[in-house]
């Protein structure tokens, strides 16, 4: 008798930009200088005060089992800073900390989406998405909109896409991978239609408001109809160069996240004591540092802006936030080099993986079929070697 994995581990994708991350490591392994834009990364250190806190709390012996929601300081943390960025309202058991915003996003899926239950999530879209929704039961309805638009979808859109099954909206801005930042006006008429439908909850992917080129972050939470059952997800990886120490937090209505506490009490139970202690520092102190990190992607934006200019078939919207450009690149589907075709985007990318030594991750991932994420969290010499290669890369092909 043969051993047998689960059927929902058979069914689950793996995340495509942790599976490209992976290719390029081992081609690296084969003794070459492969250049990484695929990972969603800073290529910052994390601010000295908040490694400070972190070895502080070592000394202080915050070295034990956590609350399963978090320090209660930390949530007041949070919800000071959700009362002092945004505008918004909670209080500390309206917060819970988890490991990473990606486990406070399954959270909240799983809280949420019974089988069968419709999410709709405009695309392009975080690779995970999808994949969480798929994973708790559910179906994704996905909402395109492509370039002409800057990859916003509009609340007409939206809402020709909501039927009696539609459980939940999974929404981000600025967005990963397009780096488009929905206005004010968008939002409030995202909103205003939402007023329509009071079954459906609405996730607020927020994780990258500091990285934001174009003013005051906006929040979907922040309207007063939405205020019931509306989610803000976000943490400190992006804003604070804290990718590792693996901390993100939801502000939400008390079942959702009395339903999440739960969750996670079963699953991973409280996360980790120090880096709790740390991200302590990083939304209550100084944040200049994240302001000197946004400037550096903003300048690194016109500049890879630029550098595509030197790479025909590239087409590209001017991102507002973030650190990714999305160019849609189908003008070299059909084309060939030696025994490669490209037919498609993940053609491309492994192509510019193998010949250009270079690590992107296919639009496919987001649900653009037509187009690559390339992120610019790295340095600057290393950004004009990249798109160098990659545009001699692509010139081989006909």
């Amino acid at each position: 008798m043969t051993l047998q994995i689960a059927d929902r581990v058979n069914s689950f994708a793996e995340s495509q930009t942790l599976g490209m991350a992976k290719l390029g490591r081992e081609l690296a392994s084969k003794g070459h200088k492969v250049i990484n834009l695929s990972l969603g990364e800073p290529d910052f250190d994390t601010p000295l005060h908040i490694k400070e806190a972190a070895i502080q709390a070592i000394h202080d012996n915050y070295t034990h089992y956590t609350p399963v929601a978090g320090f209660i300081d930390l949530r007041e943390a949070v919800c000071s800073k959700f009362s002092r960025e945004n505008n918004l309202t909670f209080t500390p058991d309206q917060v819970v900390v988890s490991t990473g915003a990606k486990q406070s996003l399954m959270n909240v899926v799983l809280s949420i989406v019974n089988p069968g239950d419709e999410v709709v999530i405009p695309a392009p879209f975080w690779v995970s998405y999808a994949s969480m929704v798929e994973f708790a039961g559910g179906k994704p309805v996905l909402i395109y909109a492509g370039i002409e638009q800057d990859f916003k979808v509009t609340a007409e859109q939206i809402e020709a896409h909501i039927t009696p099954k539609t459980k939940l909206m999974m929404f981000s801005s600025p967005c990963n991978p397009s780096g488009s930042v929905y206005n004010r006006a968008e939002m409030e008429a995202i909103a205003a239609m939402l007023d329509k439908y009071p079954q459906v909850y609405v996730v607020s992917d927020e994780i990258y408001e500091h990285i934001n080129y174009v003013g005051k972050h906006e929040s979907l939470a922040s309207f007063e109809n939405l205020s019931n059952r509306a989610i803000v997800v976000n943490g400190v990886s992006k804003a604070f160069a804290m990718t590792g120490w693996r901390i993100g937090y939801i502000g939400a209505p008390k079942p959702i996240a009395a339903a999440c506490e739960k969750l996670q009490g079963q699953f991973t139970s409280g996360t980790n004591s120090i880096a709790q202690r740390a991200a302590i520092a990083a939304l209550s102190q100084s944040i200049e540092p994240t302001r000197q990190m946004c400037n550096t992607f903003h300048q690194r934006r016109n500049l890879v802006l630029e550098l595509m200019k030197n790479i025909p078939g590239f087409k590209c919207n001017v991102p507002d936030g973030a650190f990714y450009v999305f160019p849609e690149v189908s003008d070299y589907f059909g084309t060939k080099y030696e025994n490669t075709n490209i037919q498609t985007a993940t053609d491309l990318s492994l192509f510019i993986l193998e010949h250009a030594h270079v690590t992107t991750v296919t639009g496919e991932a987001f649900g653009s079929n037509n187009n690559l994420r390339l992120s610019y969290a790295a340095g600057e010499a290393d950004l004009k070697e990249a798109f160098t290669k990659i545009e001699q890369a692509l010139a081989k092909l006909k």
